[in-house]
């Protein structure tokens, strides 16, 4: 259990003396048991969001209450990791250089979503926003699996050609 709370907070090796900004962190932060309340809470807010945006899709003007529901569940989905890891620390992680342009892709995603359900108010164009949104999501999320993306291009490219 140590070791996966030294690698979620990016600290691998114990061993090395720490700079003063690492203490000053350590000082401040969260215990364990908090971070991960913290966590679950905003994990499950989140899923209960994008859950309750379903509903939404019975109603009048359902799909632009969806896309809405859907973007925030996804938005406080993604930023219940910083509990884990710290949010300069998961910052980090979302814009190393193996993820960045997942990154980019997603939160860009989530703006034009909004915009679209909220400013231009064109469902079709918010359903669209979701579909690309859902896609950055997971390829954005199999950035974290070792070899996760390798096996989906192998695996399309197979089914395409």
């Amino acid at each position: 259990m140590d070791k996966l709370k030294r690698v979620l907070n990016g600290n691998d090796s114990p061993d090395e003396e720490s700079g003063i900004m690492s203490q000053l962190n350590d000082s401040a932060t969260l215990s364990w048991s908090t971070r991960l309340k913290g966590f679950l809470a905003c994990f499950i807010i989140g899923i209960l969001l994008s859950f309750l945006g379903s509903f939404a899709l019975f109603f009048a003007k359902g799909l632009k209450t969806f896309a809405i529901f859907y973007t925030l569940g996804n938005v406080v989905s993604m930023a219940s990791t910083c509990f884990l890891m710290g949010p300069f620390n998961q910052i980090q992680k979302m814009f190393a250089s193996t993820r960045a342009i997942a990154t980019i892709i997603v939160i860009a995603s989530f703006i034009l979503t909004l915009v679209a359900a909220l400013a231009l108010k064109n469902a079709l164009l918010a359903l669209i926003l979701i579909i690309i949104q859902s896609l950055a999501m997971t390829w954005y999320s199999l950035s974290y699996i070792p070899y996760a993306r390798d096996a989906v291009r192998k695996t399309v490219m197979t089914c395409v050609v």
